[in-house]
């Protein structure tokens, strides 16, 4: 496990020569689509006056339109690498009021669900659990479309897939507790019999899923749907890296299981606001930001994650613009070395103002010797808490995949994996 994925990740790093040579032009006749659509489905149109159609909403729902010179994108509940949401949100429904017992599809560009199949009360997804007892409530499945992202991030793109899976779990978090129902992640179940019957066809894969429900005692003894393939980008091109990456690292070894659940220390009304108006920002202007709401950012930051395979990420930052907090590299609470380190965090962003402009700027990191999956969508999950808390105190967030993968490492003196650089500030 661990050799594959270090394959992956070294393959995929970014360096100072790497970045330049390999800049091609996108062909944008073949930008995929970001939107699938079950047309052939019954269409259920979220209604935002229902409590329980909120929530669902809440976990992608769009949001926002921006509008370039020849370019029209949508924003949704969640960020995306370069905008392109190759997550897509499917989930079990068993025993809500107002559902029909089945597997639904969160059609996002019709802000509606469709539903897929209709569930007997011995059959459900649970069958591809080690735990087959019934869900009752909902079971959250994430899949991603890799061609979206490695339309334009090539080989790199497993990285976003994961981290963007990574957001959407973050999104049912926050969306949980606005819903004031408990969650649970689970990783561990068999995506490719899923894959198979949801008619994937190797363009699309099950990452991850969770639980916004309780468990029952009756186990379920099947699973008879199987889907037909549903077209999802509109064009596509076989990235046998991707492919492999996924394969690879689907299989989950020695995992440890977490109970604990975060402390959402949010006003439930203003919770609600940032989840509809979260943003990327794409400059700051260089003023500092209070301790108080660094420490709010960086505690929820480093809180627990329930779920059943949950892995170490360490959280690095460099202090540039924090009243009262020293400048300099810290590891989870600590300072390590004091110091102005502004010019060389924004360079290990591969040179952007953003690193080096904010207030904080993170790296997260976690070791090779992990399940590659759940770890990378955990440093996911922790961005969009960011986002999240960042909104709230009205700071501004940019998640920043891209970044000198070794220098970061030499400048953190680690051997770990660098996942995700994250920046905040005014």
């Amino acid at each position: 496990m661990d050799t594959m994925q270090n394959t992956y990740h070294e393959l995929t790093k970014h360096s100072y020569l790497s970045v330049r040579e390999n800049s091609k032009p996108l062909d944008w006749s073949k930008q995929p689509s970001v939107y699938k659509v079950y047309e052939n489905y019954p269409k259920i149109p979220l209604d935002l006056n229902n409590k329980t159609h909120k929530f669902l909403y809440m976990l992608g729902g769009i949001t926002a339109k921006k509008s370039y010179p020849g370019v029209e994108y949508y924003l949704r509940t969640v960020p995306s690498a370069g905008a392109l949401y190759p997550v897509e949100i499917y989930f079990q429904s068993r025993g809500v009021e107002g559902f029909v017992d089945g597997i639904y599809h969160f059609d996002v560009a019709n802000s509606a669900i469709r539903l897929l199949y209709k569930i007997e009360d011995d059959e459900g997804v649970e069958f591809f659990y080690p735990d087959r007892r019934v869900v009752e409530g909902f079971l959250f499945l994430y899949s991603g479309v890799y061609y979206r992202s490695s339309w334009k991030y090539k080989d790199r793109a497993f990285r976003y897939l994961l981290l963007d899976a990574g957001h959407a779990l973050g999104a049912l978090e926050v969306a949980s507790f606005w819903f004031e129902h408990a969650y649970y992640i689970l990783f561990d179940f068999d995506k490719l019999a899923l894959n198979e019957r949801f008619g994937f066809e190797n363009r699309e894969f099950f990452l991850s899923s969770a639980v916004v429900g309780k468990r029952g005692e009756a186990r379920v003894k099947r699973f008879g749907m199987r889907l037909s393939y549903v077209e999802a980008t509109y064009s596509f091109e076989k990235n046998p890296v991707i492919e492999e990456a996924y394969i690879k690292t689907v299989w989950l070894r020695g995992c440890t299981k977490s109970f604990f659940y975060p402390r959402i220390n949010f006003v439930r009304s203003r919770l609600e606001e940032a989840i509809f108006h979260r943003r990327s920002i794409r400059e700051f202007t260089g003023t500092p930001i209070k301790k108080e709401e660094f420490e709010f950012i960086l505690e929820y930051m480093s809180d627990k994650v329930p779920s059943d395979c949950d892995e170490r990420v360490d959280i690095y930052y460099v202090v540039n613009r924090v009243e009262g907090v020293k400048k300099g590299l810290y590891k989870n609470g600590e300072l390590l070395v004091e110091g102005d380190y502004s010019k060389k965090a924004g360079y290990l962003c591969l040179e952007q103002a953003l690193g080096s402009e904010s207030a904080v700027t993170f790296f997260l990191t976690g070791s090779a010797k992990s399940n590659y999956q759940p770890l990378y969508q955990k440093a996911g999950l922790i961005g969009h808490r960011v986002y999240i808390a960042g909104e709230y105190l009205q700071i501004g967030v940019s998640g920043i995949g891209a970044y000198y993968d070794d220098e970061v490492r030499e400048f953190l003196n680690t051997e770990d994996m660098v996942l995700y650089a994250i920046a905040i500030g005014r």
